[in-house]
């Protein structure tokens, strides 16, 4: 085999730290390591071998995930991180590499959301949003590009959503910080590759995490009801983990998944109309079905007709406006290869 074919052999590796790298194995972070789609990544990246330091807020949650990968044999380590302390990313991914001598993936997929009317956000909450799922994003981005440029070689692959790429009323908040992860790797991803790095943004569909227990209602909305019928489309963190990866494998510049994530997006791109369509009806009926459990509501005390008037309105709203998505993902759900086919 000639040296310049050795880059296509998976078990060889050609880097500036020298031709053979067999003898050590790659070196990943994963932010938000510690639970749902975080974890299933470190999972498949640990099967393929490499070293994998999973970082979290939680950082029991962290050791854990770690302890459950040494006992399949793999390798990693966990630290504590909160990704929206620019200081405390820039510590982390340093110090990886200056113990480790080098940086191959970084995965930014620590994140939050919040779901309900946005007249309701507070000034906090918009803070708080905009610090974990987008300055997050920039700091662990702009932590590890700044290294892989050095290197000439690694790969960033930033978490966004489908709400990324079609708007999502009454998660607005989640929507908006989404988008602009996928505008910050779209623009970065010509400018990385004349350094030689890659950067790829994922935009998941729905996924069965904690997500939907912890996410943070507005006003007297539960989260969990807004996004019910998303509940019901929700595939496993390890099917998104094993389908984001065939995503990042192919240097994809957009990994968008599972089906009905791909048909949000698709609607957008080839059917705009049609998104503005299911977009000011979502918020119509929104409105009118809090109206309408308001005074269904009267005679009851103020506290339970608050709650109950918001999780009716919010139930219906996403049934409406998810029924032609879960339609679709219905009628092309028994073909395979529908499901595996990734956005380019």
């Amino acid at each position: 085999m000639l040296l310049a074919d050795l880059s296509f052999c998976p078990l060889l590796e050609l880097s500036n730290q020298g031709v053979w790298g067999m003898s050590k194995p790659r070196i990943a972070i994963v932010t938000g390591g510690g639970s749902g789609l975080g974890r299933a990544l470190c999972f498949e990246l640990s099967l393929e071998g490499h070293f994998v330091v999973v970082t979290d807020l939680d950082l029991e949650s962290a050791r854990q995930v770690v302890a459950e990968l040494e006992e399949v044999n793999g390798q990693g380590e966990a630290l504590e991180l909160d990704v929206s302390s620019q200081e405390q990313v820039e510590h982390v991914v340093h110090d990886v590499v200056r113990r480790h001598g080098r940086l191959d993936y970084m995965f930014n997929n620590a994140g939050f959301a919040i779901a309900g009317d946005t007249i309701e956000m507070t000034s906090d909450q918009w803070r708080k949003i905009i610090a974990v799922n987008l300055e997050g994003v920039i700091w662990g981005t702009m932590a590890a590009y700044r290294i892989m440029a050095k290197q000439r070689f690694g790969h960033i692959v930033n978490t966004a959503s489908c709400a990324g790429l079609s708007p999502l009323p009454l998660s607005t908040p989640y929507s908006m910080t989404k988008h602009a992860v996928v505008g910050l790797t779209r623009s970065m991803r010509p400018e990385a590759d004349w350094h030689g790095v890659k950067l790829s943004v994922a935009c998941p569909g729905f996924i069965a995490t904690k997500l939907f227990d912890n996410g943070v209602g507005l006003g007297k909305m539960s989260f969990k009801t807004t996004t019910a019928l998303g509940l019901r489309l929700a595939i496993s963190p390890e099917r998104a983990a094993k389908l984001m990866m065939i995503g990042v494998r192919r240097n994809l510049a957009i990994i968008a998944f599972p089906l009905h994530g791909k048909a949000m997006y698709w609607i957008q791109c080839s059917a705009h109309w049609f998104g503005q369509i299911l977009a000011k009806k979502a918020v119509t009926d929104f409105h009118r079905k809090r109206e309408q459990a308001e005074q269904d509501s009267a005679a009851k005390t103020p506290t339970t007709a608050g709650t109950v008037c918001h999780e009716a309105a919010a139930k219906g709203v996403f049934e409406r406006m998810l029924r032609p998505i879960h339609a679709l993902s219905e009628t092309a759900g028994t073909s395979r290869r529908s499901h595996l086919r990734l956005w380019p």
